[in-house]
């Protein structure tokens, strides 16, 4: 079983993450503001930004709205990843990221991305250097595959530390961690924060509709998507959205959610209104039948060994 993480004042973290990579960027500090305030209005106490959003502003922006209720909220950032996983850029991170967050202490610190020019005994002495002084609390890993996390928390271990939580991309249609990601998380007691539960906005149902984002903006999102069957997907999972009088996003989060294996799905948006579907997930009751029709809109993965005929 996973660990519990907690805010400083003892209590454990929401059952949704916001994700604050909008910070600054599409969203201007006033809508930030908005979108942080609906959060904690919805009973979110988790936050999750990085080094390498906004060119800081997001992490700025957190900064100023958790800071008068810095005991009550779990916040989580990321090394600057265009940097590598040296200990020198760690260290120069974590500072640069206090300073920004203007907070002595950050709860999570990730590994944003594997870095396979570092060795990990460099990388986690940083860590855990970093955590004997105070300057942050659990350790965890985005973007790592299954066997980097079990090569970095055998290293993690031999330094006295620990991985406390993973973070995956996870979604309907981006489904490969439920071959070896999440069994593992669940076998070896990662927690587990997957992003982007609505794939870059295409669950969401906006796209068919004829709306911009990021699938349309953004060479790397478009990619990510392109393929014909995820959009077939997303057309279906609006069709039993309007047969049920949900909206799209709030059952591609629940969704999510529902896995076992999964803590807290890290959810965003640009704007309130774009955010309400989302928050709306929290409510929302997900059974057995519905989850199974949502799942068969998309192909179920193959196992790890890759014996179809004993999955």
């Amino acid at each position: 079983m996973a660990q519990t993480l907690r805010t400083p004042d003892g209590t454990p973290i929401s059952r949704f993450c916001f994700g604050c990579m909008q910070f600054g960027g599409k969203a201007d500090e006033g809508e930030s503001r908005r979108l942080y305030d609906a959060s904690r209005a919805a009973g979110i106490n988790f936050f999750d930004t990085a080094h390498a959003y906004t060119d800081g502003r997001s992490e700025t922006y957190l900064g100023h709205f958790a800071g008068p209720e810095r005991d009550r909220i779990f916040v989580a950032s990321k090394a600057n990843f265009t940097r590598g996983a040296s200990a020198a850029n760690i260290h120069a991170s974590v500072e640069e990221s206090r300073q920004r967050l203007g907070m002595d202490f950050i709860d999570l610190y990730y590994i944003h991305r594997w870095d396979g020019t570092v060795p990990l005994e460099e990388s986690f002495a940083a860590l855990a250097e970093e955590k004997a002084k105070g300057r942050i609390g659990a350790i965890a890993v985005s973007n790592f595959a299954a066997w980097q996390v079990m090569k970095a928390e055998r290293v993690a271990q031999s330094l006295g530390v620990g991985i406390a939580m993973l973070q995956p991309m996870y979604n309907l249609v981006k489904r490969q961690a439920e071959v070896e990601i999440l069994p593992m998380a669940m076998s070896e007691g990662f927690a587990v924060a997957p992003y982007s539960p609505l794939g870059g906005g295409l669950l969401s149902g906006k796209y068919a509709a004829g709306a911009t984002g990021r699938i349309t903006d953004d060479v790397m999102y478009s990619k990510r998507y392109a393929p014909a069957w995820m959009h077939g997907a997303a057309a279906g999972l609006s069709a039993i959205a309007a047969e049920i009088g949900a909206h799209p996003a709030t059952l591609a989060v629940a969704w999510v959610a529902r896995h076992q294996g999964v803590t807290a799905p890290i959810i965003s948006a640009r704007s309130e209104e774009q955010l309400r579907p989302s928050l709306a997930a929290l409510d929302f009751a997900m059974d057995d039948a519905l989850y199974a029709r949502l799942s068969a809109l998309t192909p179920t993965p193959p196992p790890a060994t890759d014996r179809l005929e004993e999955a």
